[in-house]
C-alpha cells in the first residue's frame, strides 16, 4: 500500500508588521500622550506561526498597555487608589528589565529590531527615573522625544516588512544580522 505524505504550506500573512505598527504608533501617541493596543492579535498570530520571540514581545507589550490603562483608569474612576511615583517607577523599571532581555534576543535578528528594543529599553528606564525622581520638565521632554524616536523606529520596521514582502525584494532595509 502506498502512503502519501501531505505537506501543509503556511499561506497565512506575516503578522509581525501588524504588531510592529500597532506598537510603533501607540508608542508615538503615548509620548505625544496616552495610547491603545493591537499587539495581542499579532502575538496570537505569531504563536500560531511558532515565533516565540514575536509572540512573547507582542503579547507582553499588548498586556502592558492593558495593565497601564487599567492602573490609570481605575484610579481616575475612583475604583482604586492611584499608584504613587515610586510604585510606577518600579513598574516601568521591571518593563525596562524585561525589554533589555528581549533586546539581547534581537542580536540574532535584525538591526531594525535592535534599534526598536534598545530605544524601548532606554525609554522604560527614563520613564522610571522620571517618576522616581519627580524629574524636571526638561527631562520629561527629552524622554518624550526618545519615545517618539522609539515609536517611529518600530513603524519603520513594520512598514519595511510590508514593503519588502509585497515587492519581493528589499525596499527598506532591516539590516540583516550575520549568524
Amino acid at each position: 500500500m502506498n502512503e502519501s505524505v501531505t505537506q501543509i504550506k503556511d499561506t497565512t500573512g506575516n503578522p509581525a508588521p501588524l504588531g510592529l505598527l500597532g506598537f510603533g504608533m501607540t508608542t508615538v501617541l503615548l509620548n505625544l500622550h496616552n495610547a491603545g493596543v493591537a499587539q495581542i492579535v499579532a502575538g496570537i498570530m505569531e504563536w500560531r506561526k511558532g515565533n516565540t520571540f514575536a509572540t512573547t514581545a507582542f503579547l507582553s507589550y499588548g498586556l502592558f498597555w492593558f495593565s497601564l490603562v487599567t492602573l490609570i483608569v481605575m484610579a481616575k474612576l475612583g475604583w482604586a487608589t492611584g499608584s504613587n511615583d515610586t510604585a510606577m517607577a518600579a513598574y516601568l523599571a521591571m518593563w525596562g528589565l524585561f525589554t533589555g532581555v528581549m533586546f539581547i534576543a534581537t542580536l540574532r535578528l535584525n538591526r531594525a529590531l535592535q534599534v526598536v528594543f534598545a530605544t524601548l529599553t532606554i525609554l522604560f528606564f527614563l520613564l522610571a527615573i522620571g517618576d522616581y525622581t519627580n524629574a524636571s520638565a526638561g527631562f520629561k521632554h527629552f524622554t518624550g522625544y526618545e519615545g517618539i524616536f522609539c515609536g517611529f523606529s518600530a513603524i519603520y520596521a513594520g512598514l519595511a516588512q510590508v514593503l519588502n514582502e509585497v515587492f519581493g525584494k528589499t525596499v527598506l532595509p532591516l539590516g540583516a544580522v550575520k549568524k
